[in-house]
């Protein structure tokens, strides 16, 4: 089988390459916007969704039991 340079560039390498060619061909601002249309920031409400579905502590008895103390 015959390695090609793309065979052993780097994940690092290729964002790099990749972004210096939006670069050139869409100037900053470009490349800016294209890049911004894949974020779509989130949505929702981390913080408060993070804690809705949280498990109540379990306190030391009930670990206690649950190793057979």
């Amino acid at each position: 089988m015959i390695t090609t340079k793309h065979d052993t560039i780097t994940n690092a390498e290729i964002q790099k390459n990749g972004l210096n060619a939006l670069k050139e061909s869409l100037g900053v601002t470009g490349m800016l916007r294209f890049l911004e249309q894949f974020d779509h920031g989130g949505s929702g409400d981390y913080t408060t969704e993070k804690y809705e579905n949280e498990e109540p502590e379990l306190s030391d008895e009930e670990i206690r039991k649950m190793f057979g103390f």
